[in-house]
């Protein structure tokens, strides 16, 4: 992909954009006991309004951070193909209806981390749902790579000039549309790949950054098919393995993940705190 001057603000744009969601993710990973962060990642399953809201941004930006750089061939040639005229704003209307589809998707990841929560297959420190799950996620997101609804949707984000050649609309509206559109292709084709996220932890940053390598090659690669079936592969594999590890109770068959040290040192200190409790209180009984 040959990059003119013109795209460079576009690409900038993009870059910077998908950099400053990747700077909100390390930021919540670092400081994780940081109220505002710990707000993404509510213990009790009884969450708060504003967990809903914080657990809902916090999947918007991952979304962002994750697909934005997968998107670049598309939305520079869409800038290319746009003319003269309100270039700009085209293209960012373009670009803000594809991440339209990735904040509805956040909705249901939302919705799913909270009733798995619920229904205690959730472990809220490390945000991976239990190892049961975890092989039927791999298998079915495995399979799902060499499905048609797949194969159609990938193929259509593997050919940006194919896509607006056969769904081309001039204007802020159309543009809006052409984006809506892509975002549903990109959905189709990496939901399943999202949904891995509650496998390895939602804030495991190099479990994000190996899904974001995995989706980018798939769809940038000429060998992109190829690789999808791979990928296919090897989570039938890894989820048949994961399955092995629930019914052998092999802790080594589940992926590991992160957790927040600083509700482990808080559940210490609680333990430490009862144990001194208890001690006074045998004193003063005796």
């Amino acid at each position: 992909m040959i990059i003119t001057k013109n795209q460079t603000p576009v690409l900038a744009f993009v870059v910077l954009l998908a950099l400053l969601c990747w700077s909100i993710l390390v930021w919540l990973v670092v400081d994780m006991c940081n109220p505002i962060a710990m707000m993404t990642m509510p213990m009790s399953p009884s969450w708060l309004s504003i967990n809903f809201v914080a657990v809902f941004l916090m999947w918007t930006i991952m979304m962002a951070a994750m697909m934005l750089p997968s998107a670049i061939p598309m939305i520079l040639l869409h800038h290319k193909m746009s003319g003269r005229g309100f270039v700009g704003v085209n293209t960012a209307v373009f670009l803000g209806a594809y991440l339209v589809i990735w904040a509805l998707f956040s909705i249901v990841a939302v919705a799913i981390q909270f009733f798995a929560h619920n229904l205690n297959v959730l472990d809220p420190m490390s945000l991976t749902i239990s190892t049961l799950f975890s092989g039927i996620f791999l298998i079915l997101a495995g399979g799902f790579q060499f499905t048609k609804l797949k194969d159609t949707c990938l193929r259509a984000c593997q050919s940006p000039a194919g896509f607006f050649m056969s769904r081309w609309k001039g204007g802020a509206k159309g543009s809006f549309e052409m984006g809506l559109s892509h975002g549903l292709f990109c959905l189709g084709c990496c939901w399943a790949l999202m949904l891995l996220l509650f496998v390895g932890g939602v804030m495991n940053l190099g479990w994000v950054l190996l899904l974001t390598v995995g989706v980018l090659a798939e769809k940038t690669i000429p060998a992109g098919k190829a690789l999808s079936n791979v990928i296919g592969v090897l989570l039938i594999v890894f989820g048949c393995y994961t399955f092995y590890g629930f019914f052998t109770k092999d802790t080594e068959g589940s992926m590991p993940s992160m957790t927040m040290n600083c509700m482990k040192m808080d559940g210490m200190k609680m333990d430490d705190e009862s144990m001194n409790g208890m001690k006074m209180d045998g004193m003063n009984s005796d």
